[in-house]
């Protein structure tokens, strides 16, 4: 059972799978902490921080209709990014994240607002989730560990 980054590496390992991200929200914090563990270099590949829309646009290939169209911070916005993300790195497991780390709301979207993509498989799956009344780094850790935690029951 994959329940930790430890196990994670170890079934990416053993499958020959790696694994990339595209993080806007999280700035860098789901591929930090899989580099944090030993073997983490026999999986992960590449990691993009797209914080800007440009960036999400320039190098994941997110259109930006779709921004404009549904907001940056929306389930659409993650599975393109996701989508882009695979097309350049072609790894097994992409995971993309955007949203509003707070403390400030944005238009009809609460602080704490976060949108998820998986590519695995072929498919793409998105998230949302809400995580109220944190600060912003809570908002960012509790982040990562929800999308770890829904690849795990993916694999």
């Amino acid at each position: 059972m994959i329940n930790n980054l430890g196990n994670l590496i170890k079934y990416l390992k053993e499958k020959k799978w790696h694994i990339s991200f595209a993080e806007s929200l999280t700035g860098g914090l789901c591929a930090s902490s899989l580099v944090a563990i030993s073997g983490a270099s026999n999986v992960l590949n590449e990691a993009f921080v797209t914080y800007s829309n440009e960036s999400k646009i320039k190098y994941l290939g997110v259109n930006e209709n779709t921004i404009n169209k549904y907001s940056v911070f929306s389930k659409e916005v993650a599975y393109e990014m996701a989508q882009g993300l695979h097309n350049i790195t072609k790894a097994q497991i992409c995971i993309s994240t955007t949203g509003i780390a707070g403390p400030n709301p944005e238009g009809d979207l609460p602080a704490g607002y976060v949108c998820f993509g998986i590519y695995f498989n072929g498919e793409i799956k998105t998230y949302e989730k809400t995580f109220a009344n944190l600060s912003r780094n809570e908002v960012r850790e509790k982040a990562k560990d929800y999308i770890f935690g829904e690849l795990y029951k993916l694999l």
